[in-house]
C-alpha cells in the first residue's frame, strides 16, 4: 500500500511537470518551478538541479531552498563534492549528516550548511551524464527507498526534457545539446583527414513523450511491443544454422533478456510512477549502462551490452523509429557508429568520406577496410553517437586520432588547409606512378600493395604499385554469415588474378582468431587471443578449411604463377605441415586432370620471434619470406597493439628492433631467400626509407602509401642512410629516429 501511494504521489509530479512543461517560457524559468515544486512534493526544504557546463564542471542551475544568488554561481568539478561524486559515480548518494561524509565541499554562498539530509540523484540519458538532482533537510535522516525511487523517475524525465531542449537559456549549462563545438580525442585506425556530414549508422531513437497519464495504457503498449520483440528473436533463432554458434549464443542471451519478468516488472513499475512506455525502457536501459561502465566484468559488459541492444530494438518497435529514417544519406557522409562488422560496413562501398567508431581496433575488420579503401578512420571516440546528429559537419583527422563535431569557422579553415596540402601532394605523386623506386644511390626497391577485396584491385595500377605482397583471404569469410564454398573462393581469386593482369599476387591464407571471429564458427574464449588459436594453427588443426581454400587457389591459378604464404608460423614444423597440406591438393589437381600453376611460391610470414632463430633448413625450405611488422613489433616488445597504453611507447626505429630485423636479414641472404616487409611501417615514408636501407628490397603496404614512400626513396641515397643508422646504433642512441630525422632534414627532405 505504501508502495502505491508512493507511485501514486509520483504520478502526481510527473502529471504537475508536465502542466509547466506545457505551459512555454524561457528554461531558467522551468527550472525554477521545477525545484519548487519537487522540493513541495517530496517535502523537503532543498531540491537544487545541477547540470554540466562543460565536461568536467557542474553548475548550479536552479534552486529551491539555497540562497538564489548563489544560481549560476556556484560550481564543482566532477568528483568534487557530494554533488560531484554522485556525477562521478552515476549512484546515488544518500546520507543523513552530508557535513560529516568524506569529500563534502562547504560552499557559504548556498547556506547548505544548515541542512544535514542529503540525496543526489544522476540525470542521465543511455549512461551519459547531464547532472545531479539533489534534494536536502534540516532533520538528520536517510531518503527511503521508495523516495529514491521517485527521484530516480523524476530525474529520468528531466533527462529527456534536457536533450529535447526544454531547459535551454543564456549560459553555457542551459545552452542547446548538439548545437556546440565538440572534440574527440580517440585513436587512429587509418591515417588521413576528411571534411563531411555525420551518418549515423544507427540514428538516435528520440522520446518526446516522457510523461503518461494513463499507465493501464502504456502497460499495454509495453507488453504488445515486448510481445512482438520475443516472436523476432524467435524467428532470428529459428533462422539462425547450426554452426552459426556465436550468433546463436546472443540470440539466446536476447531471448533470456526479452523473457525477463524482473526487466518486465522493473519497467511497468516505472509505467505506474507516472512514466510512458518509452521513458521506461530508457531509464532501465540507462542503469544497465551505468552498471555496465561500472562493471570490471567482462562477461558481465557483454551481457549488459547484449541488454541494451535489446532495449533500442524495443524502443524502436514503440516509437516507429526505425533504422531507415527516411531522410537521404548526404554527398559527403562520415560514417558515426558504436562499432560496425565487415559486411555492413562493405555495403556503405567507398562514398564514405571517413569512418568513426566509439570502439573498434586498430586490427578490427573496419580497420582493415578503411585502410584498404584509405578511408580515414578513428576508433575509441568516446560518446560520439550520442553527442552527433545527422548531418552535423564532421572533420575526421586519422593521423592524429581526433575528431572535430560541428566545428568552428577557424578549425575547419585550418582543416581544409591541411587536406589541400594532402591533395597537392598526391598530385606530385602520381606523376611518379610509373617509374621505379629507385634510390639516388642506384638501389631499387619493389612497392607492393595489400589488398583483401576486390575492390582495392583497381588501386594496384594507379597507385604505382607492383604487385599485392599481401592479399588477405580472410575478407571473404569475415563478410559471410556461412562458410563460402570452394567454387565461390575459386572464382574471386581467379578475379584478383584477373585484375592484376601479369602482377604477382602473394595469397595468406585464412589468418581468423585473435581480433578476426567468424559468426559461424564457435568462439573460443581465450584470455590473450593474440597469442592463442589463430591463422594456421586453426587451418592445421580444422585441415578440412585449409584444404578448401588451397585447391581454390590452385583451380584460380589455371596454369598461371601462383605464390601462397602461410600466416604466424612460429615452428617450422608448422610450415612443413601446411607445405605437405599443399602439395597433397596439388597432387590431387593432378589426378583429376586440372591444370596446375605453371609455377608455385610457397612461403611463411615471420610474425614470431621464435621463427627468426629457426634452423638453416628452414630458410632454405621455403620459397620466400614476409615479415609481418605489425604482430611481430607486438611481441618483441611485449606490447598488445591494441592497447593504446602502449603501443606508441615503443619505436619501429628502436635500435634493438632494427638489429633484430638485421639479424632477420642476414638469415635470409645466406639461404638466398626473398624476404619483404609487410605491415603499417612499410607504409610510413621514414620508416619505409630506414627498412630500405636496412636491406629490404620489397615492401608492402596500403596503396595510398606507395606514392608517398616511393617519392622519398627516388630522392634519397640509401647507402649514405645506412651509414647515418649504423652510426647512431653505434653511439649507443635507444632510436636512430633522431639522426634520420636530422640527416633527412640536412637533405631538405623534412622542414
Amino acid at each position: 500500500m505504501a508502495d502505491r501511494l508512493v507511485e501514486t504521489e509520483s504520478r502526481k509530479l510527473l502529471g504537475r511537470l508536465s502542466a509547466v512543461m506545457a505551459e512555454g517560457g524561457a528554461g531558467q524559468a522551468r527550472l525554477d518551478s521545477i525545484v519548487s515544486l519537487i522540493a513541495s512534493s517530496m517535502k523537503t526544504e532543498v531540491c537544487s538541479i545541477y547540470l554540466f557546463r562543460d565536461a568536467e564542471t557542474l553548475e548550479l542551475c536552479a534552486t529551491e531552498g539555497l540562497m538564489p544568488e548563489a544560481v549560476h554561481q556556484t560550481r564543482m568539478r566532477l568528483g568534487e563534492g557530494l554533488v560531484g561524486r554522485t556525477a562521478r559515480t552515476r549512484q546515488v548518494v544518500n546520507t543523513a549528516d552530508a557535513p560529516s561524509e568524506a569529500g563534502f565541499r562547504y560552499m557559504p554562498e548556498t547556506g547548505e550548511e544548515r541542512y544535514s539530509s542529503f540525496c543526489g540523484v544522476p540525470i542521465q540519458r543511455l549512461g551519459e551524464p547531464l547532472g545531479v538532482l539533489v534534494v536536502q533537510s534540516r532533520d538528520a535522516r536517510q531518503f527511503t527507498p521508495d523516495e529514491i525511487y521517485a527521484l530516480e523517475v523524476v530525474a529520468m524525465v528531466l533527462a529527456e526534457m534536457t536533450e529535447l531542449g526544454a531547459f535551454v537559456d543564456t549560459g553555457a549549462a542551459l545552452s542547446a545539446r548538439h548545437q556546440q563545438a565538440v572534440m574527440f580525442r580517440g585513436a587512429s585506425g587509418q591515417e588521413g583527414a576528411a571534411e563531411g556530414r555525420v551518418w549515423l549508422h544507427e540514428p538516435r531513437v528520440v522520446v518526446t513523450n516522457p510523461i503518461a497519464d494513463d499507465p493501464v495504457a502504456e502497460r499495454a503498449r509495453l507488453r504488445a511491443a515486448v510481445d512482438e520483440l520475443r516472436i523476432t528473436v524467435d524467428e532470428m533463432l529459428s533462422g539462425a544454422t547450426s554452426v552459426n554458434a556465436d550468433q546463436v549464443q546472443v540470440l539466446e542471451t536476447y531471448r533470456m533478456f526479452a523473457n525477463s519478468r524482473s526487466w518486465m516488472r522493473r519497467m511497468e513499475e516505472d509505467i505506474e510512477s507516472g512514466l510512458s512506455a518509452e521513458a521506461a525502457v530508457e531509464k532501465e536501459q540507462s542503469l544497465a549502462r551505468s552498471r555496465m561502465n561500472r562493471s570490471g566484468d567482462h562477461y558481465m559488459r557483454e551481457r549488459l551490452s547484449d541488454l541494451d541492444d535489446l532495449s533500442n530494438r524495443l524502443l524502436r518497435i514503440l516509437t516507429g523509429q526505425g533504422r531507415d529514417t527516411g531522410a537521404d544519406m548526404p554527398d559527403d557522409p562520415v560514417l558515426v557508429a558504436r562499432n560496425i562488422g565487415p559486411g555492413e560496413l562493405l555495403e556503405y562501398g567507398k562514398k564514405l568520406r571517413g569512418i568513426v567508431l566509439e570502439e573498434g581496433s586498430v586490427g578490427s575488420h573496419a580497420a582493415i577496410v578503411a585502410r584498404a579503401w584509405a578511408i580515414p578512420l578513428v576508433i575509441h571516440a568516446k560518446n560520439i553517437t550520442q553527442e552527433a546528429l545527422n548531418g552535423d559537419v564532421i572533420l575526421v583527422d586519422g593521423d592524429q586520432g581526433a575528431v572535430h563535431l560541428r566545428p568552428e569557422e577557424t578549425v575547419k579553415t585550418a582543416f581544409r588547409d591541411k587536406i589541400a596540402m594532402q591533395a597537392r601532394a598526391l598530385e606530385r605523386y602520381a606523376s611518379i606512378r610509373d617509374m621505379k623506386a629507385t634510390a639516388l644511390c642506384g638501389t631499387t626497391v619493389s612497392l607492393h600493395m595489400n589488398a583483401g577485396l576486390m575492390a582495392d584491385l583497381p588501386s594496384l595500377k594507379g597507385s604505382g604499385a607492383e604487385g599485392v605482397g599481401l592479399f588477405r583471404t580472410e575478407l571473404q569469410f569475415l563478410i559471410r554469415n556461412k562458410m563460402p564454398k570452394r567454387a565461390e573462393l575459386s572464382k574471386l581469386y581467379a578475379r584478383v588474378m584477373d585484375s592484376a593482369d601479369g602482377r604477382r599476387v602473394a595469397f595468406r591464407t585464412l589468418d581468423i582468431g585473435s581480433d578476426k571471429v567468424l559468426s559461424y564458427m564457435k568462439p573460443n574464449d581465450e584470455p590473450n587471443p593474440a597469442m592463442g588459436w589463430r591463422a594456421v594453427r586453426v587451418g592445421l588443426d580444422k585441415p578440412g578449411v585449409l584444404r578448401m581454400q588451397l585447391q581454390a587457389l590452385i583451380r584460380a591459378a589455371n596454369g598461371r604463377p601462383l605464390a601462397v604464404m602461410f600466416p604466424f608460423i612460429a615452428l617450422p614444423a608448422e610450415f612443413h605441415a601446411a607445405r605437405a597440406e599443399f602439395d597433397k591438393a596439388m597432387e590431387r589437381e593432378r589426378i583429376l586432370g586440372h591444370p596446375v600453376p605453371e609455377t608455385v611460391e610457397v612461403g611463411a610470414m615471420l610474425e614470431t620471434p621464435s621463427l627468426a632463430y629457426a634452423p638453416d633448413s628452414f630458410f632454405q625450405a621455403v620459397d620466400f619470406l614476409s615479415v609481418g611488422g605489425n604482430d611481430l613489433k607486438q611481441f618483441f616488445f611485449a606490447a598488445d597493439r591494441e592497447n593504446e597504453r602502449v603501443r606508441r611507447r615503443y619505436d619501429t626505429l628502436d635500435v634493438s628492433f632494427l638489429g633484430f630485423l638485421d639479424h632477420i636479414l642476414g638469415r635470409a641472404e645466406r639461404a638466398d631467400t626473398p624476404i619483404s616487409f609487410c605491415g603499417e611501417d612499410a607504409g610510413r615514408p621514414m620508416e619505409a626509407l630506414c627498412l630500405a636501407a636496412l636491406g629490404f628490397r620489397m615492401l608492402s603496404m596500403r596503396p595510398a602509401s606507395v606514392g608517398p614512400v616511393k617519392h622519398l626513396i627516388r630522392h634519397c641515397n640509401l647507402k649514405a642512410l645506412r651509414g647515418v643508422i649504423d652510426e647512431a646504433r653505434g653511439s649507443g642512441a635507444a632510436s636512430v629516429r633522431p639522426a634520420v630525422t636530422k640527416w633527412l632534414t640536412s637533405q631538405g627532405w623534412l622542414m
